[in-house]
């Protein structure tokens, strides 16, 4: 293991002065063990940590950063902008720009609001549903996660169609009792659930790809059948596409789907590693927000000057070289070498992938395509998994159960390395 007597250094006085040393709870490393790596700077692919040691990046900011780090087109983007100013309050060019291209280019949109988190846009997302239906209720998914809001924070209750209990500290059973908890891939619960509180559901809520329990990779069945549940009972279909908007392709997981959702949130991609939000819809549904309807949002950074900056140089960098193709041929060469390695080594493991987005299953069998069918002993796995590849200069999300990332930085040849890197690893731990 490379030295990291300054990280541990950081960590210890970092513990003093936040919770647990992070501001996001999986940094911790909680799942994996050991102490947090702090990052200097980053370059492409690579990452480079206080102690001077190098890494081949795999987590890239949680999917952010989809060009790889400190890419010249966005640092010199947001470089000018900053020259300018970073934050006026007050509408600006940019802002118009960014929403253009977005709204141009996800065809199932024709209005969008900036916010500054994706959990902003989620939370603005459902109240727009509500306000425009009139109806309290949200359907969410077990295993989905839509950001740190109080009535999304919760987990299935006992029996078929309970109502949420919380998941959290903090979060009250009123904040929770409006939202319904349901499995994935389970179209017999969503009818049974419809059947009997269609009335009350404002609006289903899923991701586009289900991301942050492992990779929940839906059939296209499922989702039409989201579509048509949500239209037959007047609710609206909001897709949560704040990891796979712009990143599985321009049109996102919907158009991967061929569904067609009435509200669409997005985040990450579109400000190109700076804090970002946006949630759209068809005209009709976005002029219920304020100023034009009496669904309130408002925020102080919303639509700040460098997150849009850095947004436009990424969006129009991606699609003036259709970069998601590059990304769809690093993946399937990724995806197959991987496994060609299991396959050879007869490794009780598995992989999933969409475009740039790939999750490591620990188990045999198929993948999962519910959270609860992710095993404890396979997170166990995979822990040892990231602390082989780690000592080797290899970074992965450090819990089991979150995705990883390909960028355009990432070339075959870096990836070669990496499996090579991978095999030592998995003979160690198998």
């Amino acid at each position: 293991m490379s030295k990291i007597e300054k990280s541990e250094k950081l960590f210890e006085k970092a513990c003093s002065l936040i919770p647990k040393g992070v501001n996001s709870p999986v940094r911790a490393f909680g799942q994996v063990g050991g102490t947090p790596i702090f990052m200097e700077r980053g370059e492409g692919t690579y990452i480079y940590d206080v102690d001077g040691n190098k890494y081949v990046d795999y987590c890239q900011s949680w999917g952010a950063s989809i060009m790889g780090h400190a890419h010249p087109v966005v640092v010199e983007a947001v470089k000018k902008q900053a020259e300018k100013g970073t934050s006026f309050g007050i509408p600006t060019e940019v802002e118009v720009q960014l929403a253009d291209i977005v709204v141009s280019n996800f065809k199932k949109i024709d209005m969008v609001r900036f916010v500054s988190s994706g959990t902003e846009a989620v939370m603005s997302a459902v109240r727009l549903a509500r306000g425009f239906t009139g109806k309290d209720s949200v359907l969410k998914f077990e295993g989905g996660y839509h950001g740190h809001v109080d009535y999304l924070l919760v987990e299935a209750g006992s029996g078929l169609a309970t109502l949420g209990l919380p998941a959290s500290a903090g979060v009250t059973e009123g904040n929770a009792q409006n939202t319904y908890n349901i499995p994935l891939d389970d179209t017999d619960k969503l009818d049974q659930l419809f059947e009997k509180h269609g009335n009350d559901i404002a609006c289903i809520l899923v991701e586009g790809i289900p991301a942050n329990n492992g990779l929940l990779i839906q059939s296209r069945e499922f989702m039409h059948h989201l579509q048509q549940k949500a239209h037959k009972h007047n609710a609206l279909l909001v897709v949560d596409e704040v990891i796979t908007g712009f990143r599985v392709g321009k049109g996102g997981a919907t158009e991967m789907y061929c569904i067609d959702p009435d509200i669409v949130t997005f985040g990450k991609v579109i400000g190109g590693g700076l804090p970002v939000g946006a949630f759209g819809a068809k005209r009709e549904i976005m002029e219920k927000i304020a100023p034009l309807g009496p669904v309130y949002q408002a925020g102080t950074l919303s639509g700040n000057p460098l997150a849009m900056s850095s947004g436009i140089a990424v969006l129009s960098y991606l699609i003036e070289y259709d970069s998601w193709k590059y990304l769809e041929e690093i993946g399937k060469f990724w995806e197959d070498n991987i496994r060609e390695i299991i396959t050879k080594n007869g490794y009780p493991m598995n992989i999933a992938r969409k475009g740039s987005i790939f999750w490591f299953s620990f188990a045999e069998g198929d993948l999962p395509t519910q959270g609860k069918q992710i095993t404890p002993e396979s997170i166990k796995l995979y822990a040892k998994f990231f602390h082989a590849m780690l000592e080797q200069g290899f970074y992965f999300a450090p819990s089991g159960y979150e995705v990883g990332f390909l960028t355009i930085s990432h070339t075959k040849e870096i990836l070669e390395v990496t499996l090579d890197a991978m095999e030592k690893g998995l003979q160690k731990i198998m």
